[in-house]
């Protein structure tokens, strides 16, 4: 997983770098082929926004969280990104079709109907 993390307004610590990874580590440990994320940091006097594009083969997700905190707001947006990872997860792993043998029916298990007048 490739993690741009930018700043508009806002000079990117240490600290905030390793607690943005922290927090993203469990949107790869639910699905593993997260190819990139781009996080944007930015502050407006009282409001923290965070926007994430999170790059999957075939998809591209996107969250924003604003919060007055800057942490509480980067653990809502991973919540967010999590919620949205395993939906996808459910549908590309719902979608694959049976195979033709399971879908008949055994031709012993099947009765005639009987016709009425």
């Amino acid at each position: 997983m490739n993690l741009n993390l930018s700043g508009h307004h806002l000079v990117i610590t240490p600290a905030i770098r390793s607690y943005v990874t922290a927090k993203l580590d469990r949107v790869t440990r639910h699905f593993d082929h997260v190819i990139d994320v781009n996080v944007v940091l930015s502050v407006d006097k009282l409001r923290q926004q965070i926007t994430a594009n999170l790059h999957i083969r075939g998809k591209e997700i996107h969250a924003e969280c604003v919060d007055p905190d800057m942490y509480a707001a980067i653990g809502a947006l991973a919540d967010k990104l999590d919620r949205q990872v395993l939906r996808h997860k459910e549908k590309a792993n719902g979608q694959r079709h049976e195979p033709a043998a399971s879908k008949r029916a055994p031709s012993s298990e099947r009765t005639p109907k009987a016709r009425t007048r």
